[in-house]
């Protein structure tokens, strides 16, 4: 393989492959990217087989075709330190050679044949859905993903396709977030995406993409890129169970002061206690520490006594910081019950620290 390539184009994608690569063995292959010149394009692949990514390029000049692999993480900062301009990357003696003007590196290759095989998306069903309507989704309930729980299906999200609806739900089991997507489809579906799928798929898409999947994996596919994870096995809990059929109070709140107020108590306590009276909402810390927080802000609530509720101050900014709009809801029964934050689609039912 012989090629010149722009350190602009090259940088970018080695970026882009940093996180599907083995980071902490690097005698394993898939510490390796994949490179193939052939048909007047460049193909990168990186893979730590639990998730997939593979980009395309169009501009470069292959004077000899082939396929190598190498050091994804030593080959990127090869490249980060040379300047702006072409590079030229060639296949000699078993060993990846790196050359730009004066400045010339070497690295060493495994069999480009042990290299993985990736998931074709051929023949594989597929899901319908927008792209910014999947980004802006999993955005919403990222933060409500747990994280090394011993219920494996709980560290991802799940895509749940309904006859008339797309439902995307998550939970830590302390909250959990839910976006309904109306939507048209004659099967029904349930897939379970690791957190670290989620984070990736949020960084790479955003022009028209499609999405296959089998039993194993999720493949997504845009012009440029494709990304396929491995799926949870495992049975999300029943989520619709979890959400109050009912509540007694229905507050429509602003959502820069609330934020304000609690950012002012976190300086003391992660958890809050909320005290709604007729006019006035009181924020005041819980700590154990002997110091003290308090706030409030003047607004209508409609309550006639005094109403508490003590929340993790984190459940509350994290739904906050994820909504456009400028006011949202909050859903109440009594002062221990679950609660729902709300705004138009998106949910998060959360629940509360019992003082």
């Amino acid at each position: 393989m012989k090629i010149t390539i722009s350190k602009s184009i090259l940088e970018n994608i080695l970026i882009h492959a940093g996180p599907f690569l083995e980071k902490k063995d690097t005698s394993q292959i898939t510490s390796h990217v994949f490179l193939n010149a052939s048909n007047n394009q460049l193909t990168l692949k990186a893979t730590d087989y639990e998730i997939g990514f593979l980009v395309t390029v169009n501009d470069i000049n292959i004077e000899q075709e082939g396929s190598v692999t190498s050091n994804g993480k030593k080959f990127l900062d090869i490249v980060r330190i040379l300047k702006e301009g072409n590079i030229d990357l060639e296949v000699r003696n078993g060993m990846l050679h790196i050359e730009q003007g004066s400045s010339k590196f070497k690295l060493p290759t495994f069999s480009h044949e042990d290299f993985p095989e990736f998931p074709s998306y051929e023949n594989k069903s597929r899901i319908s859905i927008e792209s910014h309507t999947l980004i802006e989704s999993l955005k919403k309930i990222t933060p409500a993903i747990d994280t090394n729980n011993p219920k494996f299906e709980l560290n991802g999200a799940l895509i749940d396709i309904q006859n008339d609806a797309i439902n995307f739900a998550s939970t830590d089991t302390r909250r959990l977030a839910v976006v309904n997507i109306a939507n048209s489809s004659d099967h029904q579906l349930s897939i379970i995406i690791p957190k670290k799928a989620i984070v990736e798929i949020q960084k790479l898409f955003f022009d028209n993409i499609e999405l296959y999947y089998d039993q194993t994996n999720l493949i997504i596919h845009s012009n440029q890129y494709t990304f396929f994870t491995k799926l949870i096995n495992g049975k999300f809990p029943e989520y619709s169970r979890i959400i109050p059929k009912e509540t007694k109070y229905n507050l429509l709140l602003p959502k820069a002061n609330m934020i304000d107020s609690i950012k002012q108590i976190t300086t003391i306590s992660t958890d809050v206690k909320i005290t709604f009276a007729s006019d006035t909402i009181t924020f005041e810390s819980l700590s154990d520490d002997n110091i003290e927080a308090k706030t409030e802000i003047s607004i209508s609530t409609g309550f006639t006594e005094p109403f508490s509720v003590a929340i993790n101050s984190r459940y509350l900014l994290d739904f906050l910081n994820s909504i456009n709009s400028s006011e949202f809801t909050m859903k109440l029964n009594e002062g221990n019950l679950p609660f729902i934050l709300s705004d138009e689609n998106f949910i998060t039912v959360v629940m509360p620290i019992v003082i």
